[in-house]
């Protein structure tokens, strides 16, 4: 069994950082993609960003394009999620996922990844 754990969260104010860490644990896998997703009370879990390990290509949200950066370590199945200049709207429960079998959907979509973590709470203060 694969277990992911997000570290990093808490609460900062506006135009604050904070690092987001994710390991992998349990059963041996190789991840095809990493990704961070996200969930604020009363909304949908959405896309924050993603990094394919093959060419180390990343994915960004539009609303944290600029400010948020995926990288990480394919080996140890390990992603990072740098946030830079934190505003109020990005409060929310944020979400490691690991990609193991390869499909044929886009990083952006919650159905491609087979493993997910139990979230790390973010809030940003005005």
């Amino acid at each position: 069994q694969v277990q992911l754990v997000e570290s990093g969260g808490g609460l900062v104010q506006t135009g604050d950082s904070l690092r987001l860490s994710c390991e992998a644990s349990g059963r041996a896998f190789r991840s095809i993609v990493m990704g961070w997703f996200r969930q604020a009370p009363g909304k949908e879990r959405e896309f924050v960003g993603a990094i394919r390990w093959s060419g180390r290509t990343t994915y960004y949200a539009d609303s944290v394009k600029g400010r948020f950066t995926c990288s990480g370590d394919s080996a140890k199945n390990t992603v990072y999620l740098q946030m830079n200049s934190l505003k109020p709207e990005d409060t929310a429960v944020y979400y490691c996922a690991a990609v193991e079998r390869p499909g044929f959907l886009g990083p952006t979509n919650t159905l491609l990844y087979d493993y997910w973590g139990q979230g790390t709470q973010v809030t940003v203060s005005s």
